[in-house]
């Protein structure tokens, strides 16, 4: 698994998915097409999506860091 960074390629919209999809290994139009699914359902998706936009670093910066 790797950290939890938005990368700075492939990113849509913040790079949550595309990060969410790096970590578990999964493609990232997978991991889209859960979070479009799961709007579907009652809860504070948008919100948490905002969150880890604002919560997890952008590569560049978290590469920096170390």
């Amino acid at each position: 698994m790797t950290a939890l960074a938005r990368p700075t390629n492939g990113r849509m919209i913040g790079g949550v998915c595309a990060a969410l999809a790096r970590r578990f290994g999964i493609s990232a139009t997978t991991m889209r097409v859960i979070f479009v699914l799961s709007c579907l359902l009652p809860g504070p998706q948008f919100v948490l999506y905002i969150a880890l936009w604002i919560l997890f670093p952008s590569e560049d910066k978290a590469r920096t860091a170390w």
